[in-house]
């Protein structure tokens, strides 16, 4: 990764620039794709549906938790905003999802991939300080924001394409401009934190920025092969 010198403030989108080849693959990750072209199968997706409403639940609670850790009551309110739009925005279209399917999370665990990206934002969020835990939760926000836009223009170079209307209402929700407002107000609350950062924590920033964005991308892994934990002696 480069950085700036002294004489220059850092920005978010130095976190972005320096991840940008590996973020290069993820948007062509077939299972997102798949969802344009209509390819994907239905079972692939809700498997992953199920386990992003899971994931979701881990995230808003460390929004939460850096609303408390946050250096001013509007950081502090903003990021308590970006938690009730995880639990209500984002699982409202999961939650309409599953009453389409006569399904529920309920119950539900999480999978591999699932418990080591939670695991992890958790550990970063509650362990390091305030910076890190935000550019743990950026790529959620932005990796999203960039897949979404990414795969609406796929779709309008595609044209005409049968795929289920789910696949439609998540590209449309990703992609769309209310989400990419959400997003670019939470990239201003990670860019007035590298502006303050010093050398180490902004390498300390790029480590879990970078380690959220390869997560991001084994969680679509996960999705594509339905991965489950091992059988081990029947347990």
């Amino acid at each position: 990764p480069t950085f700036p010198s002294n004489s220059f403030k850092m920005s978010a989108q130095q976190l972005w620039n320096n991840a940008a080849s590996m973020i290069a693959v993820t948007e062509k990750h077939p299972f997102l794709v798949a969802m344009v072209d209509g390819t994907l199968s239905n079972d692939s997706f809700k498997y992953y549906v199920v386990q992003d409403a899971l994931y979701l639940e881990d995230f808003a609670d460390c929004l939460r938790r850096l609303a408390e850790s946050a250096g001013s009551e509007e950081d502090s309110k903003r990021l308590k905003t970006f938690a009730t739009g995880a639990d209500e925005a984002e699982m409202a279209l999961h939650n309409s999802f599953f009453k389409e399917w006569d399904i529920s999370a309920e119950g539900a665990k999480q999978m591999p991939h699932t418990l080591l990206y939670t695991s992890y934002m958790k550990r970063v969020v509650v362990t390091r300080s305030h910076k890190q835990g935000l550019s743990a939760l950026l790529p959620c926000f932005w990796v999203y924001m960039h897949v979404g836009k990414c795969m609406l223009k796929l779709r309008e170079e595609l044209g005409e394409c049968k795929r289920p209307p789910q696949f439609d209402a998540w590209i449309d929700m990703y992609g769309g401009d209310d989400f990419e407002r959400e997003v670019k107000e939470y990239i201003k609350l990670v860019d007035a934190e590298c502006k303050v950062a010093t050398e180490e924590e902004l390498k300390e920033m790029q480590e879990h920025f970078n380690m959220c964005c390869k997560l991001e991308h084994m969680f679509w892994d996960q999705a594509s092969n339905q991965m489950e934990w091992p059988n081990l002696g029947g347990m």
